[in-house]
């Protein structure tokens, strides 16, 4: 496990040093930053440092293990009801938990002057996550083309386009790349990758990966049509 985490936290340091370099010398050469502002800066950039190696660290051992793990063996469970609402919940539940999506809901609260709520929007993003990461599984199990559904999420998005307001149509495009963060991506990955390893004459490359980009579309539709109602 220690050696994990050094190899880890090395990892976090050569994509964030270089960065964090960068900001220390404009703040101290062209900000003429405080010693208190460049401290305080060192030490949060050793927190982030630290929590970013943590949590890779967590996902690595935690998440990816479950994901694959309840993923080979749904299906051998037999039913295919319970395959579609146990990824129906788990794309859900990932959506909720995820910071990303919590940031952008605060800030279009604090823009909108809080006539856009956060909760319900995070329960609509949520929804729609989960409705596709259970269509994408479906489309494993039954050997789907995902082309198909690209056309027909994106086919969907561009009709909404015309018929949702400006605010829902931006927020929509934003709702859909924040769900691509670090607790959802890995999590419905391994679940898509443990379905397909269980399946016959499928190759975890084709069927395994793609998800992420599928279940982006959920968030999009879902803010659209909240849009469309509102209008």
């Amino acid at each position: 496990m220690l050696r994990d985490f050094k190899e880890t936290f090395k990892e976090v340091a050569q994509g964030v040093g270089p960065i964090a370099l960068l900001i220390l010398i404009v703040e101290a050469t062209l900000l003429e930053a405080s010693a208190a502002s460049l401290l305080q800066f060192t030490v949060g950039t050793l927190m982030l440092l630290f929590g970013i190696a943590f949590f890779l660290l967590g996902v690595k051992v935690g998440l990816l293990p479950m994901g694959e793990a309840i993923g080979s063996d749904l299906p051998k469970r037999g039913s295919l009801l319970l395959i579609v609402v146990i990824a129906f919940i788990f794309g859900f539940l990932a959506t909720v938990a995820e910071p990303d999506v919590r940031v952008l809901t605060g800030l279009i609260e604090t823009v909108s002057g809080g006539e856009i709520a956060p909760a319900p929007l995070i329960i609509v993003i949520a929804t729609g996550v989960g409705f596709f990461v259970a269509t994408a599984m479906l489309r494993i199990i039954y050997g789907v083309p995902i082309a198909y559904l690209f056309a027909a999420g994106y086919g969907t998005v561009i009709l909404l386009s015309f018929f949702t307001s400006e605010d829902f149509l931006s927020i929509s495009l934003d709702a859909g790349a924040v769900t691509t963060g670090p607790v959802t991506v890995p999590f419905i990955l391994a679940l898509g990758i443990g379905i397909s390893s269980v399946l016959g004459g499928r190759s975890q490359i084709s069927d395994g990966f793609g998800l992420i980009g599928l279940a982006s579309i959920g968030p999009i539709i879902g803010v659209m049509v909240v849009g469309v109602l509102s209008a």
